[in-house]
């Protein structure tokens, strides 16, 4: 059986990785008592674990390899242990007596910040789910964390989607019966490649290249070298880590998308410039000289392709937050997302992700430190949206009420913003350093703030 290598892009994620900055993603879903009663602790943990169990892939650890030199490959935990990534952690009981929902959500964010901060262990399967109880009505959180090597946000999705009961039920069913795979016999072909197998392998390598060569010297021109106009966003990193939450009615976003056309990925990335511009503003902090850039990545993932590893692209975004007109900013951003949209995710700076897909398996593991330093040359601020399934989503027969997306943050920068649609709410995720930005909850709250000033400002024809 051959070893499975970290693709190239993988490789960069584990290398870039330190202390004070953890390349993981996270998610904190939020689950109520159904009808029935919610299993215990003890019993959930157990769902849990023998869940996450049944996931090949959260078996996998990385490991060296002597060739490529400075690679690194996945292969199985032999010592595999459930109880090392599934665990129980409690909210001190004078942050949840008497207090509501609300008062449970804050707390159980707060310890999720803290639970980010910590690096995955290495040598073991870099992934760990944290059970949140205490809520007064019985609700609890659970807490996923995956390293960004294991996996990209569409296929993280795809991973710890296996935790829910619809599609554990489903994997359990599918399993292939003793007359699956027979069909017409398959001649054997040739471990090597023919003719036209060269030619076609090599004109792709060609391509490859030249595609990086390009990215390359558009990075060069996107990079800044004169940062003066940095603020908060790109304070000097304290490792630590504070989590916030803020929810935005879907109906609301598409209403606006219909009169302002683009998609409703733009309303969402105008909406956090909105929300920007009103926190730097409160905060009593002068706007930027220039407006600060977002990286949106973009899943290169094709349907029926490889299930793993990373397959990203990205755009770069002038976020608008110098414009005091909201829709203004919005036509900024839609009109910003056509162009990068018309030149496509494997062209210009944003497609950083293509130029590391082309370097050796040595430039990551000695170059992890520089890039990762570079980063705020070419951004302040990374916005990402992940899809979820549209099905409604329970665990342990409670159903998933809420699920808030958490993305890494980059060396030099001191938020990441990650948004997913869910039940008919877009929850979004912030995630920040805690120094940096103390008064996360507040971003939030703009967000919402500025959904309801562009709904106000609806020509008075298309309200219902």
């Amino acid at each position: 059986m051959g070893i499975e290598l970290l693709a190239p892009l993988d490789l960069a994620f584990w290398h870039l990785e330190s202390d004070a900055h953890p390349m993981h993603l996270g998610a904190l879903a939020v689950f109520s008592p159904g009808d029935r009663p919610a299993p215990g602790p003890d019993d959930l943990l157990e769902l849990l674990g023998t869940r996450a169990a049944a996931i090949p892939r959260l078996r996998m650890r990385v490991r060296d390899v002597l060739l490529p030199v400075g690679g690194a490959a996945w292969s199985v935990d032999k010592d595999f242990d459930v109880h090392r990534h599934v665990k129980r952690v409690h909210l001190p009981e004078t942050q949840t007596a008497g207090e509501a929902e609300a008062g449970f959500m804050a707390a159980a964010t707060r310890l999720a910040g803290e639970l980010m901060e910590q690096p995955l262990r290495r040598g073991l399967p870099p992934w760990q789910m944290y059970v949140i109880g205490g809520a007064p009505d019985g609700s609890f959180a659970v807490l996923v964390k995956l390293h960004h090597a294991l996996a990209d946000g569409m296929r993280a999705v795809a991973i710890g989607a296996g935790i829910f009961d619809e599609i554990a039920s489903v994997a359990g069913r599918a399993r292939p019966g003793p007359a699956a795979g027979r069909g017409r016999p398959v001649p054997p072909r040739s471990w090597m490649p023919g003719p036209r197998q060269v030619a076609g392998l090599a004109l792709g390598r060609i391509e490859d290249l030249g595609r990086a060569f390009g990215v390359g010297a558009s990075l060069v021109r996107a990079s800044r070298l004169d940062l003066r106009g940095a603020t908060a966003l790109s304070a000097s990193s304290s490792g630590t880590r504070r989590l916030a939450t803020a929810d935005l009615d879907l109906e609301s976003v598409q209403r606006i998308r219909r009169v302002a056309g683009g998609t409703s990925n733009d309303v969402l990335l105008a909406v956090v410039a909105g929300a920007l511009r009103r926190w730097m503003l409160e905060r009593g902090e002068p706007l930027p000289g220039a407006d600060p850039r977002a990286l949106v990545p973009v899943s290169r993932r094709r349907p029926g392709g490889a299930a793993t590893g990373n397959r990203l692209s990205a755009y770069l975004l002038g976020l608008p937050v110098s414009e005091p007109d909201p829709w203004e900013r919005l036509r900024a951003v839609r009109d910003a997302m056509d162009r990068n949209k018309s030149a496509g995710p494997l062209r210009g700076a944003g497609a950083v992700a293509v130029l590391a897909d082309q370097l050796p398996s040595l430039a990551h593991r000695f170059g992890a430190p520089l890039a990762g330093n570079a980063a705020r040359m070419l951004f302040d601020v990374l916005v990402t949206s992940v899809p979820l399934p549209r099905s409604a989503l329970s665990l342990g027969g409670c159903p998933l009420r809420a699920l808030y997306p958490m993305a890494p943050l980059a060396r030099g920068q001191s938020l990441a913003v990650a948004l997913t649609t869910y039940g008919g709410t877009v929850r979004i995720g912030l995630v920040a350093d805690g120094k940096a930005l103390p008064d996360l909850e507040r971003l939030g709250r703009c967000a919402e703030e500025e959904v309801a000033e562009l709904l106000a400002l609806l020509p008075v024809s298309s309200t219902p």
